[in-house]
């Protein structure tokens, strides 16, 4: 059972549930597994041509006590169609719209939905949440390989995991963007996004990219964000209150997928990002928190590679490291000028962890042994 199932189950009881998060995540297999509970269920696929026409005529059954709508933000002014559906029908059925774009942002035209409908994020497996349920070297190895997406991580094969990446690749390219945003340079954007994914964990300089591929800025920044919407990457800014001589304008990127990252360096900080924004977002949907992940660095060249920033307060402070364990300076630096409730060191090849000046150093599977949900 996914981490979301039971949390799903519970708000279906008193709204709509939106369900967002990368493409082929898990989200219909979760809707399936949801669905299964209900006696006359019907599951409906904006893709789908039979499913669209459908849902375009409302001919769904009437009997059905549990409607499961897929990609339905692709649908024109989505948003005020479901409104007026659920407005009408909220007393028959429980409604799940999913999508594998970000709901929050595609919400297009009518009236708003605010008060009807919980929102939550898929994320794809980790160490505190796995088909396996657990936290061990094998599990490490294969999420450092393959990435958590459900169809490479149960195969564990090479070659179908390429095959598998260059599928989903090509559909949210050419399939997903072409279908939600005004981009008419598909080629360029496509080597966008290789340059982003060699940049993994560095802070991004937009401008230089642009120049590169002999874009706008803007154009840059659009880009960016667009992959960013459909949950190919994430993007972290650096925490500037109350950090003297902060850089406030290069972010830093990383990917959904950590199994698509290059170096070994870079896959250790992604697989570190993915769990953090997975613990995070499960607290900002599930508790309603004031809580973001971004990273510090100063114009002196001081960086912490993750700070949880609670209420506009650095409340937990991340480093990660290959295998020094020697306690890195700018941690330390920081951990003492901040005095966050958390300061961790995150060795993937430790010998043995300890504790220091308020530092723990630690082992990945150590760190993140215990779910948060």
């Amino acid at each position: 059972m996914r981490y979301l199932h039971s949390p799903i189950e519970k708000d279906l009881k008193k709204k709509m549930v939106f369900l967002a998060g990368p493409r082929q995540v898990g989200k219909t297999t979760l809707a399936e597994k949801i669905m299964s509970g209900y006696e006359n269920a019907t599951y409906l696929n904006w893709d789908n041509p039979e499913h669209r026409s459908t849902i375009q005529k409302r001919l769904w059954n009437k009997e059905t006590d549990f409607l499961v709508f897929d990609e339905l933000h692709k649908k024109k002014n989505w948003k005020s169609w479901i409104k007026g559906i659920y407005d009408v029908e909220k007393k028959q059925r429980k409604f799940l719209i999913t999508g594998s774009a970000r709901l929050d942002v595609y919400r297009r035209g009518g009236d708003s939905l605010q008060g009807r409908y919980h929102h939550w994020r898929l994320h794809p497996f980790t160490l505190d949440e796995n088909p396996n349920q657990k936290c061990d070297e094998n599990t490490l190895k294969t999420l450092l390989e393959f990435g958590g997406f459900p169809e490479p991580f149960l195969s564990q094969d090479k070659v179908e995991a390429a095959r598998w990446r260059r599928d989903r690749y090509e559909r949210l390219i050419k399939e997903d963007i072409r279908d939600l945003e005004f981009v008419k340079d598909i080629q360029t954007l496509s080597l966008f996004s290789d340059l982003i994914k060699e940049r993994v964990g560095s802070p991004i300089a937009l401008s230089n990219l642009a120049n590169d591929l002999e874009i706008s800025p803007l154009t840059a920044k659009h880009w960016l964000a667009v992959l960013e919407t459909m949950y190919y990457t994430f993007v972290l800014r650096p925490f500037s209150y109350k950090i003297a001589r902060s850089t406030l304008k290069q972010p830093k990127v990383y990917l959904y997928d950590t199994g698509e990252v290059q170096s070994d360096a870079a896959k250790a900080e992604n697989l570190v990002a993915c769990h953090l924004l997975k613990r995070i977002h499960f607290l900002q949907d599930a508790l309603g928190e004031r809580i973001d992940l971004q990273f510090i660095r100063d114009k002196d060249g001081n960086e912490v590679d993750f700070a949880i920033i609670k209420d506009r307060k650095v409340i937990e402070l991340y480093e990660v490291k290959l295998s020094d364990g020697k306690i890195d300076p700018s941690l330390k630096m920081y951990t003492k000028k901040l005095r966050p409730q958390k300061s961790y060191q995150v060795v993937f090849k430790l010998d043995k962890p300890y504790e220091h000046d308020g530092i723990k150093v630690l082992s990945p599977l150590d760190l993140f042994r215990i779910p948060v949900w």
